[in-house]
């Protein structure tokens, strides 16, 4: 049922929450994290689209953007060389539709929700393992 409801349509309890919504609780959630993580991220661009654009979701192997919350692009902190120049700068794009539809299907609230993507892709801009993204989650009171 929620795929069936288009961005921004009013039901009872009001319109779902904006580009700008999903951008405060993601900025908040790096907040969160610990130092040494957020002075790492000052050149991490972030940014919230509505789905991954077709040529993502080809490229990743996904048929249905409902699958992809979150995507970091970009090389992980280790393997960045001074000789590096004219790269793209890194980036973490959060799919606001993607992250509507699994927080009405899993009941969790959005800020834990978009908590846990952002921090997920953070940890791959670190080159974590996802035992270290787990603790990661922890630091940041998730």
């Amino acid at each position: 049922m929620s795929r069936m409801m288009e961005a921004g349509q009013t039901a009872a309890w009001g319109t779902s929450p904006d580009a700008e919504a999903i951008e405060r609780l993601a900025r908040a959630a790096i907040d969160r994290l610990p130092a040494i993580f957020r002075e790492h991220l000052d050149d991490v661009v972030l940014r919230i689209e509505e789905f991954a654009d077709e040529d993502t979701l080809l490229a990743l192997g996904i048929e249905d953007a409902f699958q992809l919350s979150g995507l970091y692009r970009g090389r992980p902190i280790g393997e960045k060389s001074v000789s590096d120049n004219g790269a793209l700068p890194d980036m973490i794009t959060l799919y606001r539709r993607a992250l509507l539809d699994e927080w009405i299907e899993t009941g969790e609230t959005l800020e834990n929700l978009v908590s846990h993507v952002l921090v997920h892709e953070v940890g791959h801009h670190f080159g974590l393992s996802d035992n270290d993204m787990h603790a990661l989650e922890e630091a940041a009171g998730r």
